[in-house]
Protein backbone atom coordinates (compact mmCIF):
# COMPACT_ATOMS: atom_id res chain seq x y z
CA UNK A 1 0.00 0.00 0.00
CA UNK A 2 2.97 2.38 1.07
CA UNK A 3 4.60 1.74 -2.48
CA UNK A 4 1.17 2.50 -3.83
CA UNK A 5 0.66 5.77 -2.82
CA UNK A 6 3.95 6.92 -3.56
CA UNK A 7 3.53 5.93 -7.07
CA UNK A 8 0.34 7.17 -7.03
CA UNK A 9 2.22 10.91 -5.58
CA UNK A 10 4.84 10.43 -8.16
CA UNK A 11 2.33 10.29 -10.72
CA UNK A 12 0.48 13.00 -10.05
CA UNK A 13 3.09 15.45 -9.82
CA UNK A 14 4.32 13.94 -13.19
CA UNK A 15 1.36 15.14 -15.16
CA UNK A 16 1.45 18.67 -13.14
CA UNK A 17 4.75 19.49 -13.93
CA UNK A 18 5.53 21.98 -16.64
CA UNK A 19 7.61 20.71 -19.79
CA UNK A 20 10.18 23.53 -19.70
CA UNK A 21 12.98 21.83 -22.28
CA UNK A 22 11.91 24.89 -25.10
CA UNK A 23 13.45 27.23 -22.46
CA UNK A 24 15.75 29.24 -23.77
CA UNK A 25 17.92 29.09 -19.85
CA UNK A 26 19.78 32.38 -20.00
CA UNK A 27 19.20 33.01 -15.90
CA UNK A 28 22.20 32.40 -14.54
CA UNK A 29 21.65 32.94 -10.76
CA UNK A 30 25.15 34.53 -10.80
CA UNK A 31 26.17 35.85 -14.04
CA UNK A 32 28.38 34.35 -16.17
CA UNK A 33 32.32 33.44 -16.40
CA UNK A 34 34.47 33.36 -19.58
CA UNK A 35 34.80 29.70 -19.16
CA UNK A 36 30.79 28.59 -18.90
CA UNK A 37 29.67 25.95 -21.33
CA UNK A 38 27.51 26.76 -23.81
CA UNK A 39 24.15 25.54 -21.53
CA UNK A 40 21.23 23.32 -22.52
CA UNK A 41 19.50 25.23 -25.06
CA UNK A 42 21.21 23.55 -28.54
CA UNK A 43 20.66 20.30 -29.72
CA UNK A 44 22.51 17.48 -27.98
CA UNK A 45 25.69 15.94 -29.52
CA UNK A 46 24.44 13.01 -32.39
CA UNK A 47 26.95 10.49 -30.50
CA UNK A 48 25.47 9.39 -26.95
CA UNK A 49 27.89 11.24 -24.02
CA UNK A 50 29.29 8.02 -21.93
CA UNK A 51 28.56 8.83 -18.28
CA UNK A 52 30.16 6.81 -14.94
CA UNK A 53 28.04 7.24 -11.93
CA UNK A 54 28.08 6.05 -8.45
CA UNK A 55 25.18 5.81 -6.60
CA UNK A 56 23.55 4.35 -4.09
CA UNK A 57 20.40 1.39 -3.77
CA UNK A 58 18.28 0.02 -0.95
CA UNK A 59 16.07 -2.27 -2.01
CA UNK A 60 17.09 -5.98 -2.89
CA UNK A 61 18.36 -5.61 -6.12
CA UNK A 62 20.09 -2.70 -8.32
CA UNK A 63 18.22 -1.84 -11.82
CA UNK A 64 19.32 -3.86 -14.91
CA UNK A 65 22.06 -2.29 -16.63
CA UNK A 66 20.56 -3.76 -19.50
CA UNK A 67 16.79 -3.24 -18.65
CA UNK A 68 14.27 -1.31 -20.81
CA UNK A 69 14.28 1.32 -18.26
CA UNK A 70 17.62 2.53 -18.29
CA UNK A 71 17.60 1.82 -22.18
CA UNK A 72 14.69 4.42 -22.37
CA UNK A 73 16.15 6.84 -19.80
CA UNK A 74 19.77 6.61 -22.20
CA UNK A 75 17.63 7.13 -25.58
CA UNK A 76 15.85 9.92 -23.86
CA UNK A 77 19.03 11.79 -22.48
CA UNK A 78 21.31 10.58 -25.38
CA UNK A 79 23.61 9.13 -23.28
CA UNK A 80 25.20 5.53 -22.49
CA UNK A 81 25.17 5.27 -18.74
CA UNK A 82 27.42 3.25 -16.52
CA UNK A 83 26.38 3.10 -12.87
CA UNK A 84 28.16 1.85 -10.30
CA UNK A 85 25.63 0.78 -7.76
CA UNK A 86 26.62 0.21 -4.20
CA UNK A 87 24.20 -1.10 -0.94
CA UNK A 88 23.02 2.16 1.19
CA UNK A 89 24.11 -0.06 4.13
CA UNK A 90 28.12 0.58 3.41
CA UNK A 91 27.79 3.03 0.65
CA UNK A 92 28.90 5.99 3.24
CA UNK A 93 32.27 3.84 3.47
CA UNK A 94 33.07 3.33 -0.43
CA UNK A 95 32.19 7.14 -0.66
CA UNK A 96 34.87 8.04 1.10
CA UNK A 97 37.57 5.43 -0.09
CA UNK A 98 36.46 7.07 -3.49
CA UNK A 99 36.96 10.49 -2.82
CA UNK A 100 40.04 9.89 -0.72
CA UNK A 101 41.79 7.65 -2.99
CA UNK A 102 40.61 10.28 -5.97
CA UNK A 103 39.21 7.75 -7.88
CA UNK A 104 36.34 9.23 -8.66
CA UNK A 105 33.41 8.63 -11.23
CA UNK A 106 31.84 11.63 -13.63
CA UNK A 107 29.02 12.02 -11.62
CA UNK A 108 28.81 10.84 -7.77
CA UNK A 109 25.89 10.94 -5.42
CA UNK A 110 27.33 12.63 -2.11
CA UNK A 111 24.91 11.70 0.34
CA UNK A 112 26.38 14.06 2.89
CA UNK A 113 28.03 17.03 1.14
CA UNK A 114 29.42 18.87 4.84
CA UNK A 115 31.32 15.53 5.67
CA UNK A 116 34.86 16.45 5.88
CA UNK A 117 36.37 13.89 3.28
CA UNK A 118 33.87 15.88 0.70
CA UNK A 119 34.54 19.12 2.13
CA UNK A 120 38.41 18.24 1.64
CA UNK A 121 37.64 17.11 -1.86
CA UNK A 122 35.89 19.87 -3.35
CA UNK A 123 38.36 22.52 -1.42
CA UNK A 124 41.01 20.37 -3.05
CA UNK A 125 39.32 21.10 -6.84
CA UNK A 126 38.04 17.92 -7.24
CA UNK A 127 34.61 18.67 -8.30
CA UNK A 128 32.91 20.96 -10.72
CA UNK A 129 32.11 24.67 -9.00
CA UNK A 130 28.02 24.94 -9.84
CA UNK A 131 27.52 28.10 -9.17
CA UNK A 132 27.49 30.25 -12.23
CA UNK A 133 26.11 27.53 -14.30
CA UNK A 134 23.23 25.88 -13.10
CA UNK A 135 21.31 28.78 -14.38
CA UNK A 136 21.40 27.67 -17.92
CA UNK A 137 19.74 24.75 -17.79
CA UNK A 138 16.02 25.18 -16.96
CA UNK A 139 14.52 22.29 -16.05
CA UNK A 140 17.56 22.05 -13.13
CA UNK A 141 16.99 25.56 -12.35
CA UNK A 142 13.31 24.77 -11.95
CA UNK A 143 12.97 21.71 -9.95
CA UNK A 144 15.45 22.01 -7.46
CA UNK A 145 14.21 24.73 -5.25
CA UNK A 146 16.11 27.91 -4.71
CA UNK A 147 16.35 27.10 -0.94
CA UNK A 148 18.09 24.22 -1.63
CA UNK A 149 20.75 25.74 -3.84
CA UNK A 150 21.16 28.11 -0.87
CA UNK A 151 21.30 25.66 1.76
CA UNK A 152 24.01 23.27 0.01
CA UNK A 153 26.42 26.18 -0.64
CA UNK A 154 30.12 25.40 0.65
CA UNK A 155 31.79 28.15 3.35
CA UNK A 156 33.09 29.50 0.21
CA UNK A 157 29.54 30.92 -0.82
CA UNK A 158 29.72 27.89 -3.62
CA UNK A 159 27.59 25.27 -5.02
CA UNK A 160 29.65 22.13 -6.05
CA UNK A 161 26.83 19.57 -6.71
CA UNK A 162 23.17 19.49 -7.85
CA UNK A 163 21.04 19.58 -4.62
CA UNK A 164 18.59 16.20 -4.59
CA UNK A 165 15.28 18.58 -4.44
CA UNK A 166 13.08 17.57 -1.79
CA UNK A 167 10.31 19.60 -0.39
CA UNK A 168 11.70 22.83 1.78
CA UNK A 169 7.93 23.94 3.12
CA UNK A 170 5.84 22.02 5.46
CA UNK A 171 8.65 20.95 7.79
CA UNK A 172 7.70 19.01 10.82
CA UNK A 173 5.83 21.08 13.43
CA UNK A 174 2.88 20.91 15.75
CA UNK A 175 -0.33 19.25 14.32
CA UNK A 176 -3.39 18.93 16.62
CA UNK A 177 -6.88 17.78 16.88
CA UNK A 178 -8.69 19.85 16.05
CA UNK A 179 -11.83 17.78 16.98
CA UNK A 180 -11.06 18.24 20.30
CA UNK A 181 -10.22 22.00 19.82
CA UNK A 182 -14.20 22.66 18.49
CA UNK A 183 -15.49 20.30 21.02
CA UNK A 184 -13.77 22.62 23.88
CA UNK A 185 -14.30 25.66 22.37
CA UNK A 186 -10.76 26.46 21.82
CA UNK A 187 -9.11 28.07 18.23
CA UNK A 188 -5.72 27.25 16.89
CA UNK A 189 -2.79 28.42 19.10
CA UNK A 190 -0.59 30.85 18.08
CA UNK A 191 1.56 31.70 20.77
CA UNK A 192 3.30 29.70 23.21
CA UNK A 193 1.23 30.98 26.03
CA UNK A 194 -2.27 30.04 23.86
CA UNK A 195 -0.56 26.25 23.05
CA UNK A 196 -0.02 26.19 27.10
CA UNK A 197 -3.55 26.91 27.41
CA UNK A 198 -4.39 24.46 24.71
CA UNK A 199 -2.44 21.51 25.67
CA UNK A 200 -3.40 22.32 30.01
CA UNK A 201 -7.19 21.83 28.17
CA UNK A 202 -6.46 18.61 26.30
CA UNK A 203 -4.86 17.33 29.98
CA UNK A 204 -8.03 18.46 32.18
CA UNK A 205 -11.27 18.53 30.04
CA UNK A 206 -11.58 15.18 28.77
CA UNK A 207 -11.47 16.19 25.28
CA UNK A 208 -12.02 12.27 24.02
CA UNK A 209 -15.32 12.47 26.41
CA UNK A 210 -14.60 9.22 28.09
CA UNK A 211 -14.96 10.27 31.33
CA UNK A 212 -11.45 9.60 32.08
CA UNK A 213 -7.95 11.60 33.06
CA UNK A 214 -6.22 9.38 30.59
CA UNK A 215 -5.18 12.13 27.97
CA UNK A 216 -2.17 14.70 27.79
CA UNK A 217 -1.47 17.65 25.78
CA UNK A 218 1.75 17.20 23.64
CA UNK A 219 3.50 13.67 23.08
CA UNK A 220 7.01 14.13 22.75
CA UNK A 221 10.78 13.27 23.50
CA UNK A 222 14.22 13.75 23.94
CA UNK A 223 17.03 11.72 21.47
CA UNK A 224 20.35 10.85 22.34
CA UNK A 225 21.80 13.81 20.27
CA UNK A 226 19.42 16.21 20.71
CA UNK A 227 16.31 17.61 22.11
CA UNK A 228 13.92 15.91 19.99
CA UNK A 229 10.46 16.75 19.28
CA UNK A 230 10.22 18.74 22.47
CA UNK A 231 13.27 20.90 21.27
CA UNK A 232 10.21 22.20 18.28
CA UNK A 233 8.91 24.10 21.71
CA UNK A 234 11.97 25.63 22.39
CA UNK A 235 13.02 26.45 18.97
CA UNK A 236 9.57 28.12 18.67
CA UNK A 237 10.61 30.56 21.51
CA UNK A 238 14.09 31.13 20.38
CA UNK A 239 13.39 31.20 16.28
CA UNK A 240 16.11 28.30 15.61
CA UNK A 241 15.83 25.82 13.24
CA UNK A 242 16.87 22.07 14.11
CA UNK A 243 20.41 21.47 15.85
CA UNK A 244 22.37 20.87 12.86
CA UNK A 245 25.83 19.18 12.50
CA UNK A 246 27.37 22.13 14.85
CA UNK A 247 24.20 23.13 17.65
CA UNK A 248 21.62 24.97 17.14
CA UNK A 249 22.01 28.77 15.82
CA UNK A 250 20.01 31.93 15.16
CA UNK A 251 20.87 35.21 13.20
CA UNK A 252 20.27 38.42 15.28
CA UNK A 253 21.59 41.87 13.71
CA UNK A 254 23.47 39.47 11.26
CA UNK A 255 25.14 37.56 13.54
CA UNK A 256 24.69 34.16 14.80
CA UNK A 257 24.11 33.53 18.26
CA UNK A 258 24.11 29.67 19.81
CA UNK A 259 20.33 29.56 20.82
CA UNK A 260 21.67 27.73 24.20
CA UNK A 261 23.16 30.87 25.29
CA UNK A 262 20.06 33.52 24.79
CA UNK A 263 17.64 34.00 27.57
CA UNK A 264 14.67 32.61 25.32
CA UNK A 265 15.88 29.07 25.87
CA UNK A 266 15.86 29.57 29.63
CA UNK A 267 12.09 30.69 29.37
CA UNK A 268 11.32 27.58 27.13
CA UNK A 269 12.70 25.53 30.21
CA UNK A 270 10.79 26.64 32.63
CA UNK A 271 7.98 26.78 30.58
CA UNK A 272 8.51 23.10 29.93
CA UNK A 273 9.08 22.17 33.67
CA UNK A 274 5.51 23.62 34.49
CA UNK A 275 4.01 21.59 31.21
CA UNK A 276 5.85 18.74 32.85
CA UNK A 277 4.41 19.46 36.57
CA UNK A 278 0.81 19.45 35.12
CA UNK A 279 1.10 16.81 33.28
CA UNK A 280 0.70 17.82 29.70
CA UNK A 281 3.78 16.27 28.22
CA UNK A 282 4.53 12.14 28.88
CA UNK A 283 6.16 11.34 32.21
CA UNK A 284 8.56 9.10 30.45
CA UNK A 285 9.66 11.65 27.67
CA UNK A 286 13.43 11.39 28.48
CA UNK A 287 12.81 7.56 27.45
CA UNK A 288 10.80 7.43 24.81
CA UNK A 289 11.44 6.52 21.49
CA UNK A 290 10.15 8.22 18.15
CA UNK A 291 7.62 5.17 17.54
CA UNK A 292 6.31 5.26 21.06
CA UNK A 293 5.61 8.91 20.61
CA UNK A 294 3.48 8.02 17.47
CA UNK A 295 1.89 4.98 19.18
CA UNK A 296 0.79 7.47 21.99
CA UNK A 297 -0.99 9.90 19.12
CA UNK A 298 -2.56 6.74 17.53
CA UNK A 299 -3.86 5.79 20.42
CA UNK A 300 -6.24 8.78 21.09
CA UNK A 301 -3.97 9.72 24.03
CA UNK A 302 -2.50 13.01 22.90
CA UNK A 303 -3.68 16.37 21.73
CA UNK A 304 -0.87 17.39 19.86
CA UNK A 305 2.55 15.47 18.01
CA UNK A 306 5.58 17.35 16.06
CA UNK A 307 4.85 15.49 12.55
CA UNK A 308 4.21 16.34 8.65
CA UNK A 309 0.64 16.74 7.65
CA UNK A 310 2.04 14.27 4.80
CA UNK A 311 1.52 11.41 7.61
CA UNK A 312 -2.02 11.62 7.84
CA UNK A 313 -3.14 8.72 5.77
CA UNK A 314 -0.87 6.70 7.97
CA UNK A 315 -1.70 8.28 11.70
CA UNK A 316 -5.80 8.41 10.94
CA UNK A 317 -6.06 4.85 9.69
CA UNK A 318 -4.38 3.93 13.37
CA UNK A 319 -6.34 6.49 15.41
CA UNK A 320 -9.14 5.63 13.58
CA UNK A 321 -8.90 1.96 14.94
CA UNK A 322 -9.45 3.39 18.66
CA UNK A 323 -11.28 6.39 17.63
CA UNK A 324 -13.58 6.18 14.89
CA UNK A 325 -14.53 9.90 14.78
CA UNK A 326 -10.90 11.11 14.38
CA UNK A 327 -11.54 12.33 10.07
CA UNK A 328 -8.30 12.97 8.30
CA UNK A 329 -7.49 16.71 8.58
CA UNK A 330 -10.10 17.49 11.79
CA UNK A 331 -7.53 15.09 13.79
CA UNK A 332 -4.36 15.67 11.99
CA UNK A 333 -4.55 19.99 12.03
CA UNK A 334 -1.51 21.67 11.45
CA UNK A 335 -0.32 24.24 13.56
CA UNK A 336 0.90 27.43 11.18
CA UNK A 337 2.92 29.39 13.39
CA UNK A 338 4.04 29.32 16.75
CA UNK A 339 5.09 33.09 17.90
CA UNK A 340 5.40 34.02 14.24
CA UNK A 341 7.97 31.07 13.91
CA UNK A 342 7.42 27.86 12.15
CA UNK A 343 10.19 25.40 10.32
CA UNK A 344 11.35 25.54 7.26
CA UNK A 345 13.17 22.61 5.59
CA UNK A 346 16.84 22.47 3.87
CA UNK A 347 15.16 21.45 0.26
CA UNK A 348 17.37 18.85 -0.40
CA UNK A 349 18.62 15.97 0.57
CA UNK A 350 22.05 15.20 -0.77
CA UNK A 351 23.43 16.14 -3.79
CA UNK A 352 24.67 15.12 -7.62
CA UNK A 353 28.81 16.33 -7.80
CA UNK A 354 30.28 16.47 -11.12
CA UNK A 355 34.32 15.24 -11.26
CA UNK A 356 36.61 18.09 -12.21
CA UNK A 357 38.47 15.16 -14.21
CA UNK A 358 34.93 15.51 -16.45
CA UNK A 359 36.47 18.33 -19.34
CA UNK A 360 34.31 21.00 -19.44
CA UNK A 361 32.41 20.14 -22.82
CA UNK A 362 31.71 16.61 -21.79
CA UNK A 363 30.32 18.91 -18.19
CA UNK A 364 27.91 20.47 -20.38
CA UNK A 365 26.46 17.57 -22.11
CA UNK A 366 26.47 15.97 -18.34
CA UNK A 367 24.38 19.16 -17.15
CA UNK A 368 22.50 18.60 -20.53
CA UNK A 369 21.47 14.82 -19.74
CA UNK A 370 20.47 15.70 -16.45
CA UNK A 371 18.23 18.55 -17.78
CA UNK A 372 16.43 16.19 -19.71
CA UNK A 373 16.16 13.61 -17.04
CA UNK A 374 14.35 15.98 -14.83
CA UNK A 375 11.46 16.23 -17.41
CA UNK A 376 7.91 15.26 -16.81
CA UNK A 377 8.25 12.27 -19.66
CA UNK A 378 11.84 10.94 -18.57
CA UNK A 379 11.29 11.09 -15.01
CA UNK A 380 8.09 9.17 -15.39
CA UNK A 381 10.47 6.06 -16.85
CA UNK A 382 11.61 6.09 -13.30
CA UNK A 383 8.57 6.78 -11.23
CA UNK A 384 6.35 4.00 -13.29
CA UNK A 385 8.63 1.78 -15.47
CA UNK A 386 7.43 0.57 -18.92
CA UNK A 387 3.57 -0.20 -19.49
CA UNK A 388 2.84 -4.04 -19.58
CA UNK A 389 6.10 -4.64 -17.83
CA UNK A 390 6.40 -2.63 -14.39
CA UNK A 391 2.58 -1.15 -14.80
CA UNK A 392 -0.87 -1.28 -16.00
CA UNK A 393 -3.57 1.48 -17.20
CA UNK A 394 -7.14 0.58 -15.71
CA UNK A 395 -10.04 3.06 -16.01
CA UNK A 396 -6.89 5.90 -17.12
CA UNK A 397 -5.37 5.33 -13.92
CA UNK A 398 -1.81 3.40 -13.59
CA UNK A 399 -1.76 0.58 -11.30
CA UNK A 400 2.11 -1.28 -10.61
CA UNK A 401 2.42 -5.15 -11.42
CA UNK A 402 3.40 -4.93 -7.39
CA UNK A 403 6.16 -8.20 -7.68
CA UNK A 404 7.52 -7.25 -10.97
CA UNK A 405 8.09 -3.45 -10.27
CA UNK A 406 9.79 -4.32 -6.40
CA UNK A 407 12.01 -6.92 -8.01
CA UNK A 408 13.08 -4.40 -10.80
CA UNK A 409 14.64 -1.81 -8.11
CA UNK A 410 14.09 0.77 -10.40
CA UNK A 411 12.63 3.32 -8.03
CA UNK A 412 16.79 3.48 -6.80
CA UNK A 413 17.21 5.80 -9.93
CA UNK A 414 15.16 8.56 -7.66
CA UNK A 415 19.11 8.30 -5.80
CA UNK A 416 20.56 9.85 -9.44
CA UNK A 417 17.86 12.53 -10.59
CA UNK A 418 14.76 13.05 -8.60
CA UNK A 419 11.80 16.01 -9.06
CA UNK A 420 10.17 17.05 -5.66
CA UNK A 421 6.85 18.00 -5.14
CA UNK A 422 6.91 21.25 -3.13
CA UNK A 423 3.67 19.70 -1.02
CA UNK A 424 4.86 16.22 -0.48
CA UNK A 425 5.66 17.42 3.37
CA UNK A 426 2.24 18.68 3.67
CA UNK A 427 0.38 15.96 1.47
CA UNK A 428 -0.46 12.75 -0.86
CA UNK A 429 -2.19 13.61 -4.07
CA UNK A 430 -4.24 10.48 -3.05
CA UNK A 431 -5.49 12.40 -0.28
CA UNK A 432 -9.19 13.22 -0.08
CA UNK A 433 -9.60 16.79 -1.93
CA UNK A 434 -10.77 18.51 1.51
CA UNK A 435 -7.39 17.78 3.28
CA UNK A 436 -5.60 18.44 -0.34
CA UNK A 437 -7.21 21.93 -0.45
CA UNK A 438 -6.43 22.30 3.33
CA UNK A 439 -3.08 21.71 3.78
CA UNK A 440 -2.04 23.54 0.02
CA UNK A 441 -3.72 26.44 1.34
CA UNK A 442 -1.80 26.29 5.14
CA UNK A 443 1.05 25.21 3.70
CA UNK A 444 1.35 28.33 1.57
CA UNK A 445 0.51 29.94 4.72
CA UNK A 446 3.42 28.54 6.78
CA UNK A 447 5.82 29.81 4.11
CA UNK A 448 5.68 33.56 4.61
CA UNK A 449 7.00 32.69 8.62
CA UNK A 450 8.69 29.38 7.86
CA UNK A 451 12.59 29.92 9.01
CA UNK A 452 15.76 27.77 7.27
CA UNK A 453 18.42 26.54 9.51
CA UNK A 454 21.11 29.52 8.89
CA UNK A 455 23.90 27.08 10.35
CA UNK A 456 23.70 24.25 8.02
CA UNK A 457 26.71 23.70 6.01
CA UNK A 458 28.88 25.72 8.47
CA UNK A 459 31.84 24.64 9.53
CA UNK A 460 33.99 25.42 13.11
CA UNK A 461 37.19 23.09 13.51
CA UNK A 462 36.97 23.54 17.16
CA UNK A 463 33.62 22.32 17.42
CA UNK A 464 34.38 18.79 15.72
CA UNK A 465 36.75 18.39 19.24
CA UNK A 466 34.78 20.33 22.12
CA UNK A 467 31.00 20.54 20.29
CA UNK A 468 29.92 16.51 20.98
CA UNK A 469 30.54 16.65 24.76
CA UNK A 470 29.23 20.44 24.65
CA UNK A 471 25.73 19.77 23.44
CA UNK A 472 25.65 16.40 25.61
CA UNK A 473 26.16 18.69 28.97
CA UNK A 474 23.42 21.37 27.30
CA UNK A 475 21.10 18.30 26.58
CA UNK A 476 21.67 16.42 30.23
CA UNK A 477 21.04 19.85 31.86
CA UNK A 478 18.47 20.79 29.81
CA UNK A 479 16.37 17.12 30.60
CA UNK A 480 17.05 17.58 34.54
CA UNK A 481 15.83 20.91 34.44
CA UNK A 482 12.92 20.02 32.74
CA UNK A 483 11.97 16.63 35.10
CA UNK A 484 12.41 19.16 37.73
CA UNK A 485 15.77 16.76 39.55
CA UNK A 486 17.85 20.10 38.65
CA UNK A 487 17.03 24.01 39.24
CA UNK A 488 16.15 26.33 37.03
CA UNK A 489 19.83 27.87 38.29
CA UNK A 490 21.86 25.07 37.28
CA UNK A 491 21.39 26.09 33.53
CA UNK A 492 21.79 29.44 34.70
CA UNK A 493 25.15 27.89 35.96
CA UNK A 494 25.77 26.11 32.23
CA UNK A 495 25.11 29.23 30.25
CA UNK A 496 27.47 31.36 32.46
CA UNK A 497 30.09 28.91 32.30
CA UNK A 498 30.04 28.80 28.41
CA UNK A 499 30.01 32.50 28.31
CA UNK A 500 33.39 33.05 29.53
CA UNK A 501 34.14 29.33 28.01
CA UNK A 502 37.11 30.43 25.48
CA UNK A 503 36.53 27.27 23.63
CA UNK A 504 32.69 28.48 23.13
CA UNK A 505 33.88 31.46 22.00
CA UNK A 506 36.08 29.88 20.22
CA UNK A 507 33.40 28.14 17.99
CA UNK A 508 30.91 31.26 17.98
CA UNK A 509 33.81 33.01 16.32
CA UNK A 510 34.46 30.50 13.88
CA UNK A 511 30.92 29.93 13.08
CA UNK A 512 30.14 33.57 12.41
CA UNK A 513 33.45 33.89 10.24
CA UNK A 514 32.03 30.82 7.99
CA UNK A 515 28.73 32.35 7.77
CA UNK A 516 30.26 36.02 6.69
CA UNK A 517 32.49 34.27 4.05
CA UNK A 518 29.73 32.12 2.18
CA UNK A 519 27.22 35.01 2.37
CA UNK A 520 29.81 37.16 1.18
CA UNK A 521 29.38 39.73 4.08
Amino acid sequence: MKRKKQMMLAAALVFGLTVLSGCSGNASPGGSEGNAPSGASGEAASAPTAIKIMSAFSTANPPDPKGDVQKAIEEATNTKLDIQWVSANNYKERLNVSLSSGDIADVVMIDDPFSTVFRTSAKQGAFWDLTELYGKYPNILKQVPAAAWEASKMQDGKNYGIPRPRGAEGARYFVIRKDWLDKLGLQVPTTTDELYTVMKAFKEQDPDGNGKDDTIGFTANVLPTDMGTLGIIINSFTGANGTGATGSWVVRDGKLENADLLPETREALEYLNKAYKDGLIPADFASLKPSQVDEIYASGKAGIIADKTGNMQEMISKLGKVDPTAKDEQAFYPVTSINGYNPKGPGFLGMLAISKKVPEEKLDAILTAIDKWMTPEVFDLQTWGIEGTHYTVKDGNKEPIQDKYEASGIENYNQIVYVADPYANSLHRNFPQASIDLYTKLQDEKAKTSKPDESIGLYSETFQSYGPELAKQAQDIKTKVILGVAPLTAWDDFVNKMKSDPQMTKIVQEMNDAYQERSGK
